[in-house]
């Protein structure tokens, strides 16, 4: 089975659930995402391990984006509207939280950027 073909059938809940499955799974990476830019944000400006900092940017973008992907084609694949228990509603909030973890994790990378290395010692 495909990678492409695994992501669809995810997001259709086909695999583990009913239809509200994937649009779950799409709230769970989208709010993992968010927390972790959130968290990772707050400690760039700091005197912590900057590498952790890179990290983390790193990985609240890879999981936002995987949050994202998985409400698009949770949307793109379910049938009905919203109220037929197919999860619609819980995709379409599922993406401005994708892309919020994605922006925070974008936002701490440039910051991380911005600040030089830990040696450096300048915070921005």
């Amino acid at each position: 089975m495909s990678a492409s073909a695994v992501l669809i059938a995810a997001a259709e809940g086909g695999i583990i659930g009913d239809g509200r499955t994937g649009a779950n799974l799409a709230l769970g990476a989208g709010a993992l995402g968010l927390a972790i830019g959130w968290l990772v944000l707050g400690r760039v400006g700091r005197r912590f391990r900057t590498s952790s900092a890179r990290t983390g940017g790193w990985a609240a973008v890879a999981v936002g984006t995987v949050g994202t992907v998985l409400a698009v084609l949770h949307l793109a694949t379910a049938s009905g509207g919203p109220g037929t228990g197919n999860g619609i509603v819980g995709a379409v909030v599922a993406v401005p939280l994708g892309l919020g973890a994605v922006f925070l994790g974008r936002r701490t990378l440039t910051r991380f950027h911005r600040s030089g290395s830990p040696a450096e010692g300048a915070n921005v």
